[in-house]
Parts: structure tokens; sequence; C-alpha cells
């Protein structure tokens, strides 16, 4: 998962990326990049670290232009490497830099195709260079340069790309250009403001970076959609993909997205309270009886559903644990050690809380289930009678395939487990779950704007199908001990 932003202004567009990546910081803290177009070239810098890291007012200066795209990178696919930052680049045709959130599954085809097919060479292990490399020789069939050529040349990249993935690219000589999945996997919106000189627009990730630069939220771009903004402010948008299934990523709403966002005309935070609700009715039914004391949320993305499944329950909302603010989050740590190292330093517990009580924790969603092992133990040694730990999310069983970092079965705590075996693995006295379709369900919200989604790291179920060997690829590719290796040579 990696935030991506792109604007065209009327007038130097740098500070804006850089405070719209701000934002989307939580998207990715593994790396950060920045290009813009000035007159004839592309100016481009990134690097390793946190935004505020990667840029200093040297390089602020250098990236001049008024169309410009930025990206902050978290590892899934490629290595850690700094080669591995975006955006990437190239020449021909035309000059052309590329950010991308998501990931390919037909990336080693393609790779083959790219070299032998369409002569091009690719430096790294990142499905992001491979993509810039398709549209490229996309582009270059279209012998022109028009907004109608950029389309066309998408069109291709969704007839031979396969995954879920959200693009913004700049083209010398043109503007910029974004599009997004036939599935509509990957989230991307669009806007636009106002000036004294005419339209500026902006397409983002989330729609709170163009919310915190002034950008009215116009709309989603739609699955299978090109927009291309020229450098002068004109907008060309057509779907140029066939009609497939819309099944945008239920986890940018478990997880991922800052809950201030809109995503599919869809409010993260209400998405949130909704959960809490099916939880807490949930709980209900299974424990009319129960004996909690408090509720308190691990922090931080759990706090809306877990206020409401309070509320639900009639018992009290605390906050237990105290965040240290300088710590990422332990999710999109690169490995499971420093996931381990990570945890104890991030949360400390106010034993006031706790002691004496039965207690009700509740979390977005268990993965690994390295951090809520912890957690529990932290519950326990700060005196709590009983520790409960409850999931805004179900059981997660399967890997994620689409660009979030669930990339070996086996490192998942839920995988081949029954409910009761998590818990005697986490160590907590009951574990509940939320139902897949109460997730869905609460997704989707009263007004049903959304029908189907794509949930395959719960139900196994992926909108563009899987090759037979794919899952033992990516697992010598991505998994913990893969990335170990890598990292140790």
């Amino acid at each position: 998962m990696c935030g991506i932003i792109g604007i065209v202004g009327t007038s130097e567009v740098a500070a804006a990326l850089y405070d719209g990546l701000t934002v989307l910081q939580h998207r990715g803290q593994d790396a950060a990049g920045i290009a813009t177009v000035d007159g004839s070239r592309i100016r481009i810098h990134k690097g390793n670290g946190l935004v505020k890291d990667v840029f200093g007012e040297q390089h602020m200066r250098l990236l001049t232009g008024r169309v410009g795209i930025g990206h902050c990178r978290y590892p899934t696919a490629g290595s850690e490497g700094s080669d591995e930052a975006q955006p990437f680049y190239v020449n021909s045709p035309y000059g052309i830099a590329l950010a991308h959130n998501g990931n390919l599954i037909n990336t080693e085809a393609l790779r083959r195709q790219v070299f032998e097919t369409d002569r091009r060479n690719i430096n790294t292990e990142s499905d992001s260079e491979v993509l810039l490399n398709v549209f490229a020789h996309e582009l270059a069939e279209q012998h022109a340069l028009t907004p109608q050529a950029a389309i066309a040349a998408v069109a291709g990249v969704h007839r031979r790309c396969v995954g879920g993935y959200a693009v913004v690219s700049v083209v010398l000589g043109l503007g910029l250009v974004a599009f997004r999945d036939p599935h509509g996997i990957r989230p991307l919106v669009l806007g636009r403001r106002e000036t004294a000189d005419g339209f500026e627009y902006a397409v983002a990730s989330e729609s709170v970076a163009l919310d915190i630069l002034g950008f009215q939220r116009l709309r989603d771009v739609r699955p299978g959609e090109c927009v291309v903004v020229t450098a002068r402010g004109d907008l060309h948008a057509e779907v140029c993909a066939p009609p497939a299934e819309h099944a945008p990523c239920i986890f940018e709403y478990v997880y991922f997205a800052r809950p201030d966002s809109m995503i599919e005309d869809v409010s993260v935070h209400k998405a949130r309270m909704r959960m809490g609700i099916k939880l807490g009715e949930k709980i209900q039914r299974l424990r009319p009886d129960h004996d909690i004391d408090v509720v308190i949320p691990i922090p931080d993305t759990s706090r809306t559903s877990a206020m409401e499944l309070a509320n639900v329950l009639g018992v009290k909302y605390r906050e237990g644990f105290i965040k240290n603010r300088y710590i990422g989050r332990t999710f999109i740590m690169p490995g499971q050690g420093e996931r381990v190292k990570s945890v104890r330093r991030k949360l400390n517990p106010i034993p006031l809380e706790f002691k004496d009580r039965v207690v009700l924790l509740v979390d977005d969603s268990i993965v690994r289930g390295t951090t809520s092992r912890q957690i529990i133990q932290m519950a326990r040694d700060a005196g709590a009678r009983k520790v409960y730990l409850a999931s805004a999310a179900p059981p997660v069983r399967y890997p994620n395939v689409y660009g979030i970092d669930m990339p070996a079965a086996e490192e998942l705590v839920a995988h081949g487990r029954s409910e009761e075996e998590v818990q005697s693995l986490l160590g907590c006295d009951w574990l509940v779950y939320q139902d897949i379709a109460d997730l869905e369900d609460a997704v989707a919200g009263p007004k049903r704007r959304l029908t189907t989604f794509d949930s395959s790291c719960f139900t196994g179920r992926y909108v563009t199908g899987i090759e037979p060997d794919y899952f033992e690829r990516i697992r010598q590719q991505r998994s913990d001990e893969a990335k170990r290796k890598r990292r140790a040579s």
C-alpha cells in the first residue's frame, strides 16, 4: 500500500505535493519521491525515509514546475533498497515519470514481454517499473502525443496488466495522466480548485490530501478510467477498459485509510462506526450476560469502532494505552523482527484502567498476531482480571495480492486455525471476530453505494483470478524470511 498524488497547477506545485504526501504518510513510511515537469525537463528527487526526511529546502528549490506527482512507499513486491523509491522515469517516448499504488499479479510474464517484445530493460524488482515500461511502450505505439493517445495507451495497459493499481504519471509535452485498475481495487480520487488564473486539478489516494490543499473533491476516478489533465489545465477522462466487477479493497476502510477520508463516496469514519455497532451486536448475541467492565481500543485505528461497541454494550469506554507518536505503524514495518521490537516502544498501558477489571480490547484486525499477543500480555501485567479481544474485521486467513503486505499464508495467525486455536495462541480469555457479512454491510452503509468488495484476505476469493503457482512465488519473494535474506545480502 502506497500513497500517490498528482497536481496540475497554475503555479509551482512542489510544496503542495509535499504537503499532500505528509497527510498520506500513513500509507507508506519506507521511501518518498516527487517528480515535476519544468519545461522540457522532468526533475525528480526521491529517497528512503519519511517525507520530512527525504525533502530538504535544497531539494524543494530544484523541484520546479506546475505539473508534478508524488509518492510515499510501503514495500510489498520488490526489495527495500533505495532503488525501489518512486517515481520511476524513462526517457522514451517523450520522457515519463510514474508512481504506483498496488500490486500486479502477472509481473513475471510482463517482465518477459517488456524485454523480449517491447525491447525495454527493467533495472529493479519493482512491478511499478514494469508498469511504467508497459505504459511507455503503449504510448509509443500511438505515434502521437495527445490526450486521446494517452487514453489509448492506458487501454493497452489495462489489456496487459492484471492486479490492483492506481497510477499517477507525468508525460513531457502533455501533462498529468492518472488511471485506475478495471476493478477499482485501489483508490483514487479527483479534485479541483479555482484560482485567479483558472482551475487546478489533483488526484490522490485519499480525499484527505485534497482537503488539506483546498481542492474540492469532485468524484472517485472510475474503475478502468484514464484521466488526462494537460499542462494548460484541460481535463479529459474516459473509461478505457471493458466492464468488470467493481470491487474496492475493504481493508482500506478497516485499517489503511484515514478516518477523515471519503472513498467511493463512503465516509471511512462512519464505516468504522458501523463496524463497532455490528461487533457490539454480535457480542450481545453471543454473551448477553457478559462480564465486561471496560472497553479499551488498541490505538489508533480501532478507536471509532471501540466507542460505538461500548455504546452498544452499555459499558465504559476508556483509553488504556499511551502511544509514542514517533514510532511508525507496526503493521507496515518491513520485517517481523522489527515489528516485534516496535510494539513495546510504541504502546504503554495505564495500569489504573486495567487493575482488577475484565477488559475488552478492540483492534481493527488481527493479521500476524504478534502485536496482539504482546498487547494482551501488557494488559495482564497491568492487572487485568480477564482480557478479551474483539476484532472489527473477520479472521485474516489468506494472502492479499493487490498491494497489502500479507504475503505468506503461514505468517497469518488465523490461516488454517479455528478461532479457538487463535484464541489460545494469542493468550486471551475470549476472542471474537466480526462476521464478513457484517463487515461488508457496515462499509456499504444504508445507502448501499457499494455492493461488492475485494475481501480476498478474509474469503480467499480473488476478483482477478490467480495462477496456481502464484502464492508460492510471492512467498519466496515477499515473506519475512525472504526479506531478511535480501537485507543480509
